[in-house]
């Protein structure tokens, strides 16, 4: 097989300071819900189930676009971005004339009311790096973003190397207003298979950024991309040791999928690059669940994208479908998240908590995203 290697220089921006005690995030589980979910008859703790539980009203994510652009695109560390990216194939505001965050807000509640009906929203600012801005200009988007009655939280997406000290300290003060999930994406622990993607960072700035967001009241959910190039079955599962051992408290766990107008989709019309079958997938992912504690919650199964943009594998395009086989193969393998996991893989507790919200918070809701799959 062969695989692409980078040609420019390898400058990872990685903020190294004193990490913050291992201390959790949002608050403590109560010892029952990492169990309720085995009482309700799941077989993993899925994020539909934390928010039933931890809100009281149907929410929906709203995809928002606030014009980041990444350093691995503008030149800071290098150019191109990932092989895998096209924001606007998972980003559904990246696929629209730039516009306010208001007016976003807007649009996006108009057409999943239309759809939906009566629900509450969470601000997503999705695509491209949403830290990598100066704090003046962070604040100015969120704090949009939270002016508007309707969103009862934020999800932040961005790289483990765009989040310094004055930022993290910025999401620490929103985290004390309002739900907040930040969303890094490792992707891998394997320096090798990031260098292929372009990243322009290694594995040691995740592991800083974790370790300096712990404690800090905030969601730390982590993506994993399954079926890299060169990867094998047993390199990704210690990619998901890895975050069992920093403790995170979510995971957004995707099947690489190539779209339109990427290095990676050229690489597999060339037949360089193989994607996983639908079969082989399942097989991991479910050798991962069994690894993670039975506290984290699993955001995401599988990735997709909108057919203008995708290329390959088609299976993954039917996410029911996808579903329902990873349900229907954990009950016949009589297993479940956690089996596997022992107190020597990772951490002691839990930051995210099932229980309802603080009152402040009341205004919640179960949510769900509206867009296709995110690689931050």
């Amino acid at each position: 097989m062969a695989v692409t290697r980078l040609t420019q220089p390898f400058r990872p921006v990685i903020y190294m300071t004193q990490p913050s005690p291992s201390t959790k995030n949002i608050s403590s589980a109560s010892p029952a819900a990492d169990g309720d979910w085995r009482a309700a008859g799941l077989r993993y703790f899925a994020y539909n189930f934390f928010l039933r539980r931890r809100f009281g009203h149907r929410v929906r994510r709203v995809s928002l676009d606030a014009g980041f652009t990444c350093p691995n695109v503008d030149g800071s560390v290098s150019t191109g971005g990932c092989a895998f990216c096209d924001n606007r194939s998972f980003s559904p505001s990246r696929r629209l004339p730039r516009r306010s965050i208001s007016e976003q807000i807007d649009e996006g509640i108009r057409t999943m009311q239309a759809r939906h009906g009566d629900l509450r929203f969470m601000a997503y600012f999705q695509p491209a790096t949403n830290t990598y801005a100066p704090v003046a200009r962070l604040r100015q988007v969120y704090d949009q973003a939270l002016a508007d009655p309707r969103i009862v939280g934020l999800a932040v997406g961005t790289r483990p190397d765009c989040v310094p000290d004055d930022v993290l300290d910025l999401l620490t003060e929103l985290a004390r207003r309002t739900y907040l999930s930040v969303e890094y994406g490792m992707q891998t622990m394997h320096d090798r298979s990031l260098a292929w993607m372009n990243r322009g960072h290694r594995h040691e700035a995740f592991v800083d950024a974790v370790h300096r967001s712990g404690g800090r009241g905030f969601e730390i959910c982590a993506h994993l991309i399954v079926g890299l190039p060169g990867e094998s079955r047993d390199d990704v599962l210690a990619s998901a040791r890895e975050l069992v051992r920093l403790d995170v408290d979510a995971v957004k766990i995707h099947n690489l999928y190539a779209v339109r107008n990427t290095r990676l989709a050229d690489q597999v019309q060339r037949g360089d690059v193989r994607l996983l079958e639908r079969d082989e997938y399942l097989d991991t992912l479910i050798s991962i669940l069994e690894l993670l504690p039975p506290r984290v919650v699993v955001e995401r199964i599988s990735g997709d994208a909108p057919p203008a943009y995708f290329v390959a594998p088609a299976w993954c395009l039917e996410k029911a479908a996808v579903r329902t086989a990873l349900e229907a193969e954990l009950l016949r393998r009589d297993t479940w998240q956690g089996r596997c996991y022992g107190p020597g893989l990772g951490g002691q507790h839990s930051s995210v908590s099932a229980e309802p919200a603080a009152a402040s918070r009341a205004n919640g809701g179960y949510f769900s995203s509206n867009g296709g799959s995110e690689f931050p």
